[in-house]
This record gives structure tokens, sequence and C-alpha cells, in this order.
């Protein structure tokens, strides 16, 4: 008997538009999620990317043996090209996980949370995308409500480093407005 193909969606959208709390009502109705953030976050403490990031920038981001991750957060957030080198390492490993993790899952559909999914160039590896959207001015109230040590600058220039909304909701299969 042939093994049934798994139906991969990739949850997608700016910061602060909600992913996470939308994707709770898909875990409610019983799509697994594997939330890409979480897995990155996980990443940065194993072994394996320590010694990749030493070798690639020696101790520019070490502290007490590990990733330091405000250091982290200010190379990349610092241009472009700082956050590219940095996914470049990051996100073909983070696909290599949420692939592993799909084969273990026993629904026929599983789901991918993501903010960086058209930023990375990650559509073509799901069957469907969706994209939450919020207008700006919800985004920046969430985004201090969970991050108080950001000013309004700083949030802004992390909005502005990921693709416009509009286009991501132009290249979606399906937008959710979370307001």
């Amino acid at each position: 008997m042939p093994l049934s193909k798994k139906i991969k969606i990739a949850l997608t959208g700016g910061i602060g538009t909600g992913k996470t709390y939308i994707s709770k009502h898909f875990l409610d109705i019983g799509i697994p999620i594997f939330y890409a953030d979480e897995e990155v976050k996980k990443m940065y403490d194993s072994a394996k990317i320590i010694a990749i990031f030493k070798d690639k920038f020696g101790d520019s981001f070490i502290t007490n043996s590990k990733i330091d991750l405000s250091k982290l957060a200010s190379f990349i957030f610092e241009n472009s090209e700082n956050r590219k080198e940095i996914e470049a390492i990051i996100h073909p490993l983070v696909m290599h996980q949420f692939e592993d993790w799909t084969t273990h899952q026993e629904s026929n559909v599983v789901m991918l949370e993501s903010a960086l999914v058209f930023e990375a160039g990650l559509e073509k590896f799901f069957d469907k995308i969706i994209v939450v959207d919020a207008p700006l001015d919800v985004r920046i109230q969430r985004i201090k409500d969970r991050n108080l040590h950001l000013s309004e600058q700083e949030i802004l220039q992390r909005i502005f480093l990921q693709i416009p909304q509009e286009e991501k909701c132009k290249n979606a299969d399906f937008v959710i407005l979370n307001i």
C-alpha cells in the first residue's frame, strides 16, 4: 500500500501579526505545528551550531561557551547581508529538522510556523501558504507588549527588514486578518 503524502502548510506573516496565536487554532483541530523560532533557539544551544559559529565568526557571538543571542540579534539587525549570512547557516538546518519531524507525525497535514518563509525562499517546500496579517499599529503594540526592552524605532527596524506584508499576502494561498 503506497504511503500517502503529507500536506505541508506554512503559516507565516511578519513580526507581531499573531502567527502563534493563530497556530493554536490549528493545533485545536489536530494539525501538528513545528515552531521554527523555537527550534532555532534550541539549535543555538547545540554544540553543532556553536562549533559552526565559532569556526565562521570566531568568538564574536560566544559568551560562556554559548551563543549570546543579544550579540547575534545586534549583528542580524545591523544590515541585511549579516542576516542573510546567518540565515544561510540556519534555514537549511531548520528545514532538515522540519522534514524529519514531519515523518514522525501521524497526521496527514502538518504545519510549520515561521516569519521568514518568503524571506528564506522556503515556499517551494509547502503545498499551501497561509499568511497572517494585521495592521501596522496593532503589530507595533503587540511587539511592545512582549518586548519591553525594544524601542519603537527598533521594532520598526525589525518589521521593515522583513518582506512587506502586502507582498506576503499577494503570494499567499490564504490570508488570515488577525486584529
